[in-house]
Order: C-alpha cells, then sequence, then structure tokens
C-alpha cells in the first residue's frame, strides 16, 4: 500500500489506525468521514483530530439527505426490519459512507482502501461487498482481522501509548454508532444478556418512567409511502427526520434491546434507539393497510424480511435488492394520506389514519347489510372456498372407516 483512503469516524477503532498504517507501510493516509447525522459533538474537529494523528487530509462529506432518501426511505417503504426488529440503522448507512469512501479514493489517487470494522462484525462484510462493486481494483485492508491487537481494551493502550485522546474509556466502554435513523450499543457489560442495561447506556431518549406526565400527539403526512410533513408542515427529509427524532426522543419512544444472529455466525447483543424512525414505522404501517389491496400487502409482508437480510447481509448492490425496491416502490404509489399518533411513556398509539386513495370502504365494512354486498353470495363462496379442504376430510373419513 502506498496510500491509503481510510474510512473515518473519530472513535477508537479509526483513530488509532492512522499511526497503525504508517508504521506498516503506508506512505500517505487520507481520511474520508460521512456526515450522516451523528450530530455536532462527533464531527466537530475531525479534521483536525486526523491531522494531528498523521492523516495526509480528511474530508468530512455531507451525506445526511442521500442516506435518508437512497437507503432509509426504501426500507421504511419496505417496512423492513431484520429479524422481525431491527430497523438496520447500522446497515442502511454502509452503502454511502462506501460510496464516498470509493470516491475520495479516485479524487487523491488512493491504491488502498482500509476500514476499522472487526472480523467478528458484520460492517466489514458491508464495506468489502460495496468495494468489490464499486472499486475492484484497489486494494483492501482490514487490520482488526490481521494486527495483533484483540479487544478495545488492547486498543485503548495502543491510543494511550501514542498520545490519542479518545472518548471510550475502560469504564465506559461500549461500541456505539450513530446518525440520523438511530444510535446503537454494543460491548462492555451489555454482552451479557441476562443482565438489564446500566442507565448510562442510553443517552438519546428519555427513560420512560421520566418522559412527560401528558401524552403528545403528531400528525405524519406521506406521499408514495414517503414522509413529507409533519403536523401539516411540508419539511425535507432531514429537518423531518431531526424533529421526529427530537419529538418521540422526549417521550422516550424507540429503544430495542435485542440479541441478533450476526452474518459471520454468532449471536451478539444489541441495543438501539431510533426514536423517529419508530414513528414514521407505525405510521407507514397504518396507512398501507387502508391503501394497499390484499394480495400485494400480503406479498409485500412475504418480501420484506428478505429485504432486510439482503441489507442487513451486505449485499446492497445487489441486483436482487434492487428488483425488491422496484416491487416496494411500484407498490407505494397509492400509500398517500395523514396518520396521526399519541406519544405517551415510551409507547406509540395510533389516533386515526386518513387517505384520499384508501380502500377501506365504510358501507362494505359495515355490520349493517347494505346493496353494496349481497349476503346471499356468501354462501356459495364459503362452499368453494372450503371444498378441497372438504374432499380431503371426507377421503380420511373414509380410511379410517375402512
Amino acid at each position: 500500500m502506498k496510500r491509503v483512503v481510510l474510512a473515518y469516524s473519530g472513535g477508537l477503532d479509526t483513530s488509532i489506525l492512522i499511526p497503525w498504517l504508517l508504521e506498516n507501510g503506508a506512505e500517505e493516509v487520507h481520511c474520508l468521514a460521512g456526515d450522516v447525522g451523528q450530530g455536532a459533538g462527533e464531527l466537530e474537529g475531525l479534521e483536525e483530530r486526523a491531522t494531528r494523528t498523521g492523516a495526509a487530509s480528511c474530508r468530512v462529506a455531507d451525506l445526511r439527505e442521500p442516506f435518508l432518501t437512497e437507503c432509509v426511505w426504501p426500507a421504511l417503504r419496505a417496512l423492513a426490519l431484520y429479524e422481525g426488529r431491527y430497523p438496520l440503522g447500522t446497515a442502511l448507512a454502509r452503502p454511502v459512507l462506501a460510496r464516498a469512501q470509493v470516491e475520495y479514493a479516485r479524487e487523491v489517487g488512493a491504491d488502498t482502501l482500509c476500514h476499522g470494522c472487526t472480523g467478528k462484525g458484520n460492517d466489514q462484510v458491508r464495506f468489502e461487498l460495496a468495494y468489490q462493486v464499486l472499486a475492484p481494483d484497489l486494494e483492501v485492508i482490514a487490520p482488526w482481522r490481521t494486527w495483533e491487537i484483540e479487544s478495545r481494551e488492547d486498543a485503548l493502550a495502543y491510543a494511550d501509548a501514542r498520545g490519542i485522546g479518545v472518548e471510550a474509556s475502560r469504564e465506559k466502554i461500549y461500541s456505539r454508532d450513530r446518525n440520523l435513523w438511530h444510535l446503537s450499543h454494543e460491548g462492555g457489560v451489555l454482552e451479557d444478556p441476562s443482565q438489564p442495561p446500566p442507565d448510562d447506556v442510553w443517552v438519546w431518549t428519555t427513560d420512560p418512567r421520566r418522559a412527560p406526565e401528558d401524552p403528545e400527539e403528531v400528525t405524519i403526512g406521506f406521499e408514495r409511502g414517503v414522509p413529507v410533513s409533519l403536523n401539516g408542515t411540508l419539511l425535507g427529509p432531514v429537518p423531518l427526520v431531526e424533529r421526529l427524532n427530537t419529538l418521540a426522543a422526549r417521550h422516550g419512544v424507540g429503544r430495542i434491546d435485542i440479541v441478533e444472529n450476526r452474518l459471520v455466525g454468532m449471536k451478539s447483543r444489541g441495543l438501539y434507539e431510533t426514536p423517529g424512525g419508530t414513528l414514521l414505522y407505525e405510521a407507514l404501517r397504518s396507512l398501507r393497510a387502508l391503501c394497499i389491496e390484499r394480495e400485494s400487502a400480503h406479498l409485500a409482508e412475504e418480501l420484506a424480511p428478505r429485504w432486510a437480510n439482503l441489507v442487513y447481509f451486505g449485499q446492497w448492490f445487489h441486483p436482487a435488492r434492487e428488483a425488491l425496491d422496484a416491487f416496494f416502490e411500484h407498490l407505494a404509489i397509492p400509500v398517500r394520506g395523514e396518520v396521526r399518533l399519541q406519544l405517551y411513556k415510551g409507547g406509540v398509539g395510533l389516533r386515526g389514519t386518513s387517505s384520499p386513495t384508501s380502500l377501506y370502504d365504510p358501507e362494505l365494512a359495515s355490520f349493517t347489510m347494505g346493496a353494496g354486498f349481497q349476503p346471499i353470495h356468501s354462501e356459495g363462496f364459503v362452499r368453494l372456498f372450503g371444498l378441497p379442504g372438504a374432499v380431503s376430510g371426507r377421503r380420511d373419513a373414509a380410511g379410517r372407516a375402512g
């Protein structure tokens, strides 16, 4: 390796990579940090921090809007959750980060790409599958798979020995990943799933026990399955999600504590805070129920886990994901309207859903019989619908009698 572009966050793992790369043969290390909504606290002074530890350059690319419109909105349209619970916050950010890293590598004439993902994690797969598609000609180095550092404690010692200041400590050793969609927490005491998470783990959402005593209602507007307004005000993707995050976090909404199956084989415990995303999933699920006919709705329920698996497994740049996206995008064409939600003490309740494209017909749905539906027709329908089972039942009864 001569000129390396490192996917840089300023955290423990990537901070120690800069001197390590220079100590192990790199002539130049350039850093690419993607702003996907981590907040000013994580991004402030990032360029200076990188160059102070030896980087030749560091660019912070604003990826917030493409992250939402190109990655999060497709996940939302699909109502995709990995293993039925995880809203994919980390996995969804990797495609735009890897793409920006490759673009910067082309700009500075790099011959090598580097990431700080561990050998046990999912992210190594997500980054490297993206590299295979976007930059198959560049070398890839993943130091966590080859160096002698084996733990976060080792990494902290390495940083201390070189005077690299990082926020992680031996007392608070959680590995965190934050963006506009979520905040994840792993490691430390969380590695024992029999123990409840310490109160200091949650840093975004209010403890539901200390949330406001009065519930709050919000109204979210959608067009083609994509959120466009909050309480009647049209907003762009970034301000809309930011405001939803603030509202939901204040009421303690969006906490998830799960054990998931990693792609590389082991189970791991992850804590996630997804405040605004929790509201959007709940709202769109209710709106889609009004606007999509039965067979398409059931097919969407079958395909959503497949979409989630592809993204969780790092196969964003894969024809199957693109094909499924086309289905969900077409499905969402008539999904427009408004959903009212109530936020209270960590919970989200539905308060009403309306749509100009609703398939809900009050006359048909009513228990009062009307001209739109003739009950007498149901007799033949029931007989025909049950015919296969009835024939099988007669056969089995005859066999038992014989």
